[in-house]
């Protein structure tokens, strides 16, 4: 089964076409493919490539990404690239003339999906290295995205691109976009009675140890101790970690470093030396 946040490839529409226009070195087409295998797309066009296909290199730059290189399709201009898909983005970080929707890429992720699910054939191109795309280019699109960089610095690699693009696509699927598709345990959070049990724990082993001076002092300390403590929201888990923490340090003093006050004890009682201390006491 797929990862509970990953779309379902055997229920998911067919994902936007990225089309490459006039790139220049087979590295950046590799790297490309990369990215779009990262986040399940797939079908990569190429519009005149400056030095021809196929290539070693993009392929060598893809990192195994063979499905998407291997289905390369090359065409010779714009137009025939884009002539069997119905609705289609630009991608440009300079502003343009015109009245074409400018979107941004969580906006155009969004589109692209619904009209994905609706049955069309949907493209984003992407323009070249040096300059990206000409107006008479972006003017074949039906709207733009641009990305939220820095004015002072907006361009970006066109692998970088692709890949922004891509993860919007793959992100717009999941049912809660904010998740990711593996976590963390799942912990339940500690009892009020798990709580309290390790202030009591910690402030008898403090006790012990004459941290709370002067003595009339010990119910604000202590009050700030537990205000500390509850701050955090602690797991269960958790706490009986710290437990064993303080476990430790109780069988711990300067005469007896190094835990030898645990391993005396344990040889007493007739366990072996190598026993971890207890994990809650």
């Amino acid at each position: 089964m797929p990862p509970a946040n990953t779309p379902d490839k055997a229920t998911s529409p067919a994902g936007p076409v990225i089309i490459l226009v006039e790139p220049q070195l087979g590295e950046n087409i590799g790297m490309v493919a990369r990215a779009m295998a990262n986040f399940g797309l797939t079908e990569l066009r190429l519009v005149n490539p400056r030095d021809g296909w196929p290539s070693e290199k993009a392929r060598a730059a893809a990192s195994k990404a063979d499905h998407v290189i291997d289905a390369v399709r090359v065409f010779d201009d714009l137009p025939s690239a884009i002539a069997d898909l119905n609705f289609i983005f630009a991608t440009t970080a300079r502003a343009r003339d015109g009245f074409k929707p400018v979107r941004g890429p969580v906006e155009a992720g969004r589109t692209l999906r619904a009209r994905c699910e609706a049955g069309q054939r949907t493209g984003i191109f992407f323009g070249r290295e040096r300059f990206g795309l000409n107006n008479d280019e972006v003017g074949l699109a039906d709207e733009i995205v641009t990305f939220p960089v820095d004015p002072g610095f907006a361009s970006l690699n066109i692998a970088q691109a692709v890949l922004l693009m891509s993860y919007e696509w793959m992100k717009s699927g999941f049912e809660d976009e904010t998740r990711t598709n593996f976590r963390g345990p799942d912990m339940p959070p500690a009892t009020r009675d798990e709580l309290l049990g390790l202030f009591s724990h910690l402030e008898a082993a403090l006790e012990v140890r004459g941290y709370f001076r002067p003595p009339e002092k010990k119910a604000k300390m202590v009050d700030n101790l537990r205000s500390v403590l509850t701050r955090a929201g602690f797991a269960g888990p958790e706490l009986r970690v710290l437990r064993g923490v303080i476990t430790s340090l109780d069988r711990y003093s300067p005469k007896s470093p190094r835990g030898a006050a645990l391993r005396s004890a344990d040889a007493r009682a007739g366990r072996g030396s190598d026993r971890e201390p207890p994990e809650n006491g």
